[in-house]
């Protein structure tokens, strides 16, 4: 259960004000000994964040959900990112269903005929599994990414996953994160490079013509529908 008296000798404010690099050094000394967890899909912000949290010195779980269709540039950057970042415990957690075993039972084109059940069965389910126990849910979403997200607050409690979520890069764009990513030379996912401006499943992500690295749109997710989130981070309070 979540401990709400601060462990830190010191209560401190933390607010919007707060520069990222204190609000990431409080959680870890604030809930010292709860259950915290990253969650990342290998984003170019999740990259971000995990070498900021990294530089802290302290161990920590970092849980991704492998859909089953990441594409090969995203697993290759996964495996970087474990190489360099050996405080930082790397966790799978996949659907109950393979691809091909959901193929059999729903047909070939669920990410086409119905993407919301898609994701739901291949995000959002697991992530509750991979949520599940956890006090502290930590992620590296931007109020630039989307309208749902830009209503995010840097700490709120997710009504969708019952448990405390910390958004450390709330107020950060794609050029305050590429900037980080080239000062301190994170790994990144060089599909940014062309054409991608975020990167999820095989199926459902595509390029988007003209965009930079420094830009950010989700044009490029479910194209052709009006779906711009898998369902993770719609809640009001997320």
């Amino acid at each position: 259960m979540l401990t709400l008296l601060p462990t830190a000798p010191v209560a401190e404010r933390i607010d919007d004000t707060t520069p990222t690099e204190r609000v990431v050094a409080w959680l870890l000394e604030r809930f010292a000994g709860q259950r915290i967890v990253m969650t990342t899909a290998f984003g170019m912000e999740g990259c971000a964040l995990i070498d900021l949290l990294s530089r802290e010195g302290k161990p920590l779980t970092v849980r991704y959900v492998d859909t089953g269709f990441f594409f090969p540039e995203t697993l290759a950057l996964r495996d970087r990112l474990v190489e360099r970042y050996r405080s930082i415990h790397f966790e799978a957690v996949r659907p109950r269903e393979t691809p091909l075993q959901q193929a059999w039972r729903l047909g070939p084109d669920l990410w086409r005929t119905n993407p919301d059940r898609c994701c739901r069965l291949r995000k959002v389910e697991p992530m509750r599994e991979a949520l599940s126990g956890v006090d502290v849910w930590v992620t590296g979403i931007t109020r630039q990414q989307s309208e749902a997200r830009g209503r995010a607050a840097l700490i709120a409690w997710d009504q969708q996953f019952q448990l405390l979520k910390i958004n450390p890069l709330i107020r950060w764009d794609r050029h305050r994160v590429w900037d980080y990513i080239q000062q301190h030379d994170v790994p990144y996912n060089p599909l940014h490079e062309r054409g991608y401006p975020t990167v999820g499943c095989t199926h459902c992500t595509k390029p988007v013509a003209g965009v930079g690295v420094t830009e950010y749109t989700r044009l490029g997710r479910w194209s052709g529908s009006t779906k711009t989130e898998c369902g993770l981070h719609v809640t009001a309070t997320s």
